[in-house]
């Protein structure tokens, strides 16, 4: 088997272990491995403007909000947004500051026809630390896969 194939066999497994209703579970640093091996794949960022703008970007990926901000209010055109910037028969994987959003909209890209979704466990920011802050316990950021601040 080569390393995509194992890759994704590794993220089944973790979502089927968690009965999750989409294809897998990808760590930051294998889902950077997967967008590098996989063509056609997408990263689409589903956190906030103002988490972009303020805390940073992933470059090439497609940025599209689960939660409005100001507010938090859910997106009433997220799927529009989607289905608009990412072919339904590519290899998505979401992403967003923790991973519980990006859980989120892979659910519903799944409901909406979308075959090959990942969520990316740990997100941008990663968990708190004992001190309640991110950035310190895993996340995008802190392995050091590539990001830049506008």
């Amino acid at each position: 088997m080569g390393k995509l194939t194992d890759l994704l066999q590794l993220a089944q497994e973790r979502a089927q272990a968690a009965s999750l209703p989409y294809a897998g579970s990808l760590t930051p640093a294998e889902a950077h491995q997967v967008w590098q091996l996989a063509p056609g794949a997408r990263l689409v960022d589903v956190r906030t403007r103002a988490e972009l703008d303020w805390v940073g970007r992933i470059p090439d990926a497609v940025e599209i909000e689960w939660n409005q901000y100001p507010g938090g209010v859910p997106n009433p055109h997220f799927l529009t947004q989607l289905k608009r910037q990412v072919d339904p028969e590519a290899l998505v994987m979401f992403i967003c500051r923790s991973g519980v959003r990006s859980d989120h909209a892979a659910r519903s890209a799944m409901e909406a026809g979308y075959n090959a979704c990942y969520n990316v466990l740990e997100g941008f920011e990663g968990d708190k630390d004992a001190h309640d802050q991110r950035n310190h316990l895993g996340g995008w950021r802190h392995t050091g896969l590539p990001w830049f601040q506008s």
